[in-house]
């Protein structure tokens, strides 16, 4: 994922679904509206600045030739360079861009150098959810139901993608939405180690070989092996359990690449949805959910690596592989479209095949390339109808509401998705066994940014408040589970004296045994009990007192539960929620159900619904 201020961390790989820039810089002027995002200079200055080699020079026989590999990952429905959150293109502190139709101005000057004939293109997933408009063509209008191109596919046809790997958010709209997405892509769709639940049966096409005919040398025959992420049977458990596993990326590419290689593969690349850190953001048996250096180093035969997931750039990167002692050359775009990696293979034929002899790589930085016209065209009455969707009215406040505080104190907004869900779940076990329960809910900060104006509150709004596509589920557990709950969420943050200067900004995010920063999704509150958050006091013991109604909550005391289905999977790591008894799993898209319950309700009245429940302290004092 692309970095943010430590302050301000980006949504991790999982649940990285939309664009929310690092700051509020305003989108350039330059006479860019939503209906023209045409902005930029030319290709040939990105490549440039690379470093990157340029035409090919002529090879001094022909038994050597030089291929090149070029590479996408993380893409996330950003077709055009535009914020549809903030209904403007697209600007961050970096002076990134996104959108493929921006990759496209890369790729075809690529092309142009190369030559058709020795150039190659694909992408390591992540391509169908992650903005508005990869929700809209799944829900909202889908593209099973129209009859219409998936624009990822319509573009992404009309770049020639050679092959594209599936990413873990490829799941998050089930099965039949991605195979009917499939359906529509002329590129192959990978996914080696995801197999039919209960046997080693590959789901989808584990790789492909394609064979470039360079004039003057023999055949070359690239095969590509496609893996995607084990997370998937955690974080959409829901639409994969019982249907779909998920194995290693060690153990399939091990299994794979032989294959490859006696199908007559001469160079052999690994497309993996996978990072290259070699841990995980989660606990228990899976394998390894960033394992893409893992994967170089123990699999022979293995020429080079493509790999995303992570949102980071990784212009080149070598890992020797144990077994043979070769170097492996890897190579991680950045995410949203805003890098393409490129490979250069010089290629070596010895005794009747290719080999690769030398590999580099570079990141072509795509914020100073042209959205290519005929890739903007071919979305333009798509994204616009998602424009408009996203600036219709659903409800109008009396107050305005910010979440930019919403990580160290308890804000109306917030309190607005707890009162939804809550209100959701409660009309959905009326009259069962569960109804007499107390019903508690939980959310998270997903974006500081993010606020509901004083008037008009349009889907927009709602969109930037509540980022991901989950789904409201509901769970029972008890006070004791609540409460282990609770100071596991408050190990967000740092320890601070009772006597240190006020500053909440500098004591979030806090390093973890489980990772190096513990991100705003990962701090999750809870309505409908009360309690403090002692900062000066050591991780496990903070939560102090914790009560239901003014009075303590007993161990054994039963709440139902209001949680998003990515938590309620194990998502985070959080305790018990994962086995706890599910209640309540109507698939009702929380997003979709904010602005329901908006719109039936006309207003939105924070006095209504907000309840300061919780609060820092520290020895007791009240921060604030």
């Amino acid at each position: 994922m692309s970095e943010l201020s430590h302050r301000h961390p980006e949504p991790a790989p999982r649940w990285c679904s939309c664009a929310v820039p690092d700051d509020d810089v305003a989108a350039t002027p330059s006479g860019v509206s939503r209906r023209n995002v045409l902005i930029g200079a030319t290709a040939a200055s990105a490549l440039a600045a690379a470093g990157w080699a340029g035409p090919a020079q002529a090879a001094p026989n022909d038994k050597t030739v030089t291929i090149t590999v070029m590479g996408t990952s993380d893409l996330h429905t950003n077709v055009v360079n535009w914020d549809y959150y903030k209904d403007a293109t697209y600007s961050d502190s970096g002076g990134n861009v996104v959108g493929l139709a921006r990759v496209a101005s890369v790729v075809k000057q690529i092309r142009a150098d190369r030559g058709a004939d020795r150039t190659l293109l694909f992408d390591a997933g992540d391509t169908i959810q992650g903005t508005p408009l990869g929700f809209y063509y799944a829900t909202v209008e889908p593209v099973t139901e129209t009859g219409a191109i998936h624009p990822m596919a319509a573009q992404m046809n009309a770049l020639g993608y050679d092959a594209v790997a599936l990413g873990n958010h490829e799941f998050n709209y089930g099965l039949d939405f991605l195979d009917h997405w499939i359906s529509q892509m002329d590129a192959p769709v990978l996914a080696a180690n995801a197999v039919h639940a209960g046997t080693k049966v590959p789901r989808f096409t584990p790789y492909t070989i394609t064979t470039l005919k360079v004039k003057g040398r023999p055949p070359i025959r690239v095969g590509v092996l496609g893996l995607t992420n084990p997370g998937v049977v955690i974080w959409d458990k829901a639409n994969v359990d019982g249907r779909v596993e998920v194995q290693g990326l060690v153990e399939a590419a091990a299994r794979w690449v032989p294959v490859m290689r006696s199908k007559g593969a001469d160079i052999v690349i690994v497309s993996a949805h996978s990072g290259d850190s070699g841990t995980s953001s989660y606990s228990g048996g899976l394998p390894v959910e960033n394992a893409a250096a893992l994967v170089a180093e123990q699999v022979a035969g293995i020429d080079a690596i493509l790999f995303g997931h992570a949102h980071r750039e990784v212009p080149e990167r070598f890992v020797t592989n144990l077994a043979t002692g070769k170097q492996v050359i890897m190579s991680e775009p950045k995410n949203w479209g805003q890098r393409v990696s490129v490979f250069d293979l010089g290629l070596e034929f010895e005794k009747g095949r290719w080999r690769v002899a030398t590999s580099k790589a570079v990141t072509v930085n795509t914020n100073t390339v042209v959205d290519d016209p005929e890739f903007v065209a071919l979305v333009r009455e798509q994204h616009d109808a998602v424009v408009d969707y996203m600036n219709s009215a659903v409800a109008t406040s009396t107050e305005e509401m910010l979440a930019a505080e919403s990580c160290w104190k308890d804000t109306a907004i917030l309190d607005y998705v707890n009162e939804v869900q809550t209100e959701t779940v409660r009309a959905a076990v009326a009259g069962t066994a569960e109804a007499s329960l107390p019903i508690v809910s939980i959310a998270a900060p997903f974006n500081r940014a993010a606020s509901f104006p004083q008037g008009s509150v349009t889907i927009k709004d709602v969109a930037g408040l509540y980022i991901y596509d989950n789904t409201l589920m509901a769970s029972v557990l008890t006070g004791k589970q609540i409460r282990e709950y609770l100071e596991f969420s408050a190990e967000y943050f740092k320890p601070v004296a009772p006597d240190a200067p006020i500053d909440p900004a500098a004591w979030t995010n806090a390093p973890t045994p489980r990772a190096a920063s513990t991100p705003d999704y990962n701090y999750d509150q809870f309505s409908g009990v009360e309690y403090t958050i002692d900062l000066s006091k050591p991780i496990g013991q903070r939560i102090s007192p914790l009560t239901y109604d003014g009075a303590p909550v007993a161990d054994d005391q039963r709440f139902l539960v209001a949680v998003n289905n990515y938590r309620q999977s194990g998502g985070g790591g959080f305790p018990h929620i994962a086995t706890a008894p599910v209640v309540y799993n109507a698939q009702v898209a929380i997003r979709e159900a904010i602005v329901a319950y908006a719109s039936a309700a006309g207003t939105i009245d924070p006095p209504s619904f907000h309840v300061e429940n919780w609060k820092l302290v520290r020895n007791g004092v009240p921060v604030f």
